[in-house]
Order: C-alpha cells, then structure tokens, then sequence
C-alpha cells in the first residue's frame, strides 16, 4: 500500500490484531459488516497524533503506534476545506476522555438486524461513550461535515463503513 502523507482532520481504518481485534470482528459481523479487514479507526489531529476511540476511552495517541500496519486513509478521498479540518480537529479532541461502551456495538447490532428500539437509537445517537467509528463520525459531524447522505440514524457507523466511503 502506498505511503499517504495524512492531513490534520483526515481519517483512517486499520486493522487490530489479536484477542480484541477479534472481538471487534465479531462485533462488526454482528452488525452485518461480516468478517471485514477493517475493525478500527481514528482522526489524525497533526504533529504525529492522533485521536482514537478504544476500551480504555478516546485517548491522544502517537501515530507511530501503526506503523508498519495497513492503514487506509480518507487522504484525497474526503475533500475538506482548512477552516473544516480544524473544526474535525477541535472536535475530535474534544472526545478525549468519552468512554468506550460494548453498548455501542449491542445497539448497532441491534439497528441492522432491523430491532429499531428505542434505547439503541438513544445509545447510538449519545456520545456519552463511543466506538471508534462513532468518534470519526462524530468530530466531522460537529464541523459541519456529513459523511453519509444515506439517511442513517446517527451514530450508525462501523469502520467497515468508513472504509467504504474511501473504498478502502
């Protein structure tokens, strides 16, 4: 895969290896995105750092904690104006700290097996606690900038689609 040079407010998908990989695996199955190469992603922020929903809570990490691993980037796939990747920015470093929640998953998996409850659009629609994929859809929600124009329930969002969207 070539080497893309990613800008402040792109996003990415990757892969997670071992136990909570596959467990993230499992839980995009559930949610009908099968068994797919992509089970996680992040917003890069700038200077090497970006921003990431996992178990612990959205933390600040260094992006050289992929390296050597496949990342697909929303790079020239996603336009972006300078005034919109700064709002992605300060959005996605707003979410450090929000907690991760395997609610989340139970309720997107609930969403596409067509359980259209309650309590999964609230949990989906929160960002009380967040997946990884949430947290990107939030940050270019809150910039104004809206990834999906398929008229999904908000939070509603997988790695697996963030990657169809950059055909990742």
């Amino acid at each position: 895969m070539a080497q893309v040079q990613p800008l402040p407010g792109d996003f990415a998908v990757t892969s997670v290896k071992g136990r909570v990989g596959f467990l993230i695996s499992v839980g995009e199955w559930l949610n009908g995105s099968r068994f797919g190469h992509w089970d996680h992603a992040f917003v890069y922020v700038g200077d090497d750092q970006l921003v990431e929903a996992e178990p612990g809570g959205a933390r600040l990490a260094a992006l050289d904690e992929y390296q050597g691993r496949a990342v697909a980037w929303s790079t020239g796939h996603i336009e972006l104006t300078d005034e919109q990747r700064t709002a992605v920015v300060t959005a996605a470093r707003a979410y450090i700290g929000v907690p991760y929640s395997a609610a989340d998953y139970m309720a997107l998996a609930l969403w596409h097996f067509h359980l259209r409850v309650g309590w999964a659009r609230k949990v989906m629609a929160s960002r009380a606690s967040m997946i990884c994929s949430e947290l990107c859809d939030a940050a270019y929600d809150d910039a104004g900038v809206h990834l999906f124009a398929d008229g999904r329930e908000p939070g509603d969002v997988t790695p697996a689609d963030l990657a169809a969207l950059i055909k990742a």
